[in-house]
């Protein structure tokens, strides 16, 4: 069936006696004009495949239906929601739905050779996580436009210097180009969160590090960020201190707040 001939989401939920669950992270975005302008700022897709994590009800699917991708692969853990989702396959074998926990998924067997863009409005409890196994894991997007948290959203796209640098902004921007593209207020989800949320765009980068070099990045990281008000020759004392700091050229007094992603890389060579 076309999605433009479906009836509304609302309309879905109510006829199923749906309601989001708090124990998922559901918060469900039923305005397709929102969707469909997620879905611009992730394409466009050229005939590539689409993942989406957690579609619940739909919204984005259908968004994601009337664009240009080659496929549309939906990962969905909870089971309520495979019927609606069924009533969107058009029977040209574009939509796949999957029942899986997103965290355990082997995405590459779900969409490989197409080269996959993941587009998603995350559920909230699991976003970093998914974030960081996309980032840091064997399979690599083609790009990724995800929905989270502002707070985390701006964690993402952080800059030293800023309140929200740490650890999540200097993973991303070492693997990708990220940018917050979007805001969206409580008032646009149901039901709606106790906090505003946004879009981030990531694009990985032609240079990432290897997988190596990324698992000496986190151990980095975790120890900088873990003790940030400290000076890098005591957070880092346990990885070589002062000296890992100077082999690295970076001022070992230096707090991690203000080393920007390519001090954390030289740090994470010098480690290796």
């Amino acid at each position: 069936m076309n999605p433009t001939d479906l009836p509304s989401l609302r309309e879905t939920l109510d006829a199923h006696g749906l309601l989001a669950k708090k124990s998922f992270g559901q918060h469900f975005l039923l305005d397709l004009n929102v969707t469909r302008k997620i879905v611009r700022l992730a394409g466009p897709f050229e005939g590539r495949a689409v993942i989406e994590v957690g579609p619940g009800p739909g919204g984005l699917t259908r968004a994601l239906l009337e664009s240009d991708a080659g496929r549309v692969v939906l990962v969905e853990k909870d089971p309520r929601f495979l019927p609606l989702l069924a009533e969107l396959d058009d029977g040209t074998g574009r939509l796949t739905v999957v029942e899986a926990d997103a965290l355990k998924v082997r995405e590459a067997e779900l969409v490989e050779p197409i080269p996959a863009h993941v587009v998603s409005n995350l559920p909230y409890n699991v976003g970093t996580p998914l974030l960081i196994k996309w980032l840091t894991g064997p399979w690599t997007p083609h790009a990724l436009t995800l929905m989270f948290q502002k707070e985390v959203a701006e964690r993402i796209t952080a800059a030293p210097g800023d309140d929200a640098y740490g650890r999540l902004a200097v993973i991303s921007q070492a693997v990708c180009e990220a940018r917050l593209v979007m805001h969206l207020p409580a008032a646009a989800f149901t039901p709606p969160p106790k906090v505003a949320s946004a879009v981030v765009h990531l694009v990985p980068r032609p240079d990432r590090p290897d997988a190596e070099t990324l698992k000496r990045l986190e151990r980095i990281t975790a120890a900088a960020f873990g003790q940030r008000r400290k000076m890098l020759r005591s957070s880092l004392k346990t990885l070589g201190g002062a000296a890992l700091c100077e082999a690295a050229g970076i001022e070992p007094d230096a707090r991690a707040e203000v080393v920007d992603g390519a001090g954390f890389l030289r740090l994470a060579g010098a480690l290796g």
